[in-house]
């Protein structure tokens, strides 16, 4: 979600049905992608793959949860703490996380007050990456690779750019980060429970190629599915489900009361091709005990 991805709105047209007899790997196969690397996780400890893992691709606004991270660990050392004031009038470095600090969506655009409707802010993580620098002395580059990339051993994982969509990365490094949102490591219990809960919760606003929602959820530095329609996650996922996509052709989420989990990367922008594909695969692969999945098994780390 790199700014509004092409197009405009896209709308689905997904009937909802739970497509269970449909292999995931083939679904990817069929996507009119040059290049796409894949892992889900399930719950039971089922693990599949697609694709080459370790082929680094530019992940756009799938930097963006990726950098909140680095924020939350400069939080809990004390050198950014989420309360500060940062933005406009009213705004903190909580409501830049979440998009709700007021700010549009580039830099130069119409400001509102915070807190008042979501609208999805590359600006506002841009404004956080230069306060990061300044309360560390670290640039945003330096900052995430040292605090995050490195102790989990994201090895093939870098921020080239602007830490609101510069970011390349693999499918293996995307599943660890992860797995340490899952079971946190790097950060305490209680921020990773502020970082997927909503923060001001109850907002509407834009998501971008999926139009508006009402409300909106996230929480920091990650969208939170709620019961928003259309999505590009399945139509049965849980509403506490927290992820992100790209417009480069990304995706990230993880179900926190199961511990599913899934990375889809490809070389093609988001557009229509999505916006079914993405669901239809999401849906065959969440985690459902009501539901046997098909596909097959992984022992690959």
């Amino acid at each position: 979600m790199q700014s509004s991805p092409p197009g405009g709105i896209i709308e689905p047209v997904t009937n909802g049905s739970r497509p269970v007899d449909v292999d995931p790997a083939t679904l990817l196969s069929e996507w009119p992608v040059g290049a796409c690397a894949a892992i889900w996780e399930r719950a039971d400890g089922t693990r599949s793959t697609f694709g080459s893992l370790h082929d680094r691709f530019r992940l756009a606004s799938v930097t963006k949860p990726l950098f909140a991270y680095a924020v939350v660990v400069a939080a809990e050392e004390g050198t950014l703490p989420l309360e500060r004031p940062l933005g406009p009038s009213g705004s903190t470095v909580t409501h830049l996380l979440a998009h709700a600090s007021g700010l549009g969506p580039e830099a130069g655009d119409p400001v509102i007050a915070p807190a008042q409707r979501r609208i999805y802010s590359n600006a506002g993580f841009e404004l956080l990456g230069e306060a990061l620098t300044a309360s560390t002395g670290f640039t945003a580059a330096e900052y995430l690779r040292e605090a995050v990339f490195e102790p989990l051993g994201m090895n093939n994982s870098a921020l080239e750019g602007s830490p609101a969509h510069g970011a390349v990365s693999s499918a293996v490094d995307l599943m660890k980060f992860l797995r340490e949102l899952q079971e946190p490591q790097l950060i305490s219990p209680q921020t990773r429970a502020r970082l997927i809960s909503p923060t001001f919760a109850d907002i509407p606003g834009v998501l971008p190629g999926y139009g508006m929602q009402r409300p909106n959820p996230w929480g920091l530095g990650l969208e939170i599915r709620g019961h928003k329609r259309p999505h590009w996650t399945g139509p049965s996922q849980r509403p506490e489900t927290v992820g992100h996509f790209g417009a480069a052709g990304t995706f990230v989420w993880l179900d926190p009361v199961s511990g599913s989990r899934a990375v889809v990367l490809t070389d093609t922008a988001f557009g229509s091709w999505a916006v079914d594909r993405w669901a239809a695969f999401n849906e065959t692969v969440f985690d459902d005990p009501q539901v046997q999945h098909p596909g097959p098994k992984s022992t690959e780390t």
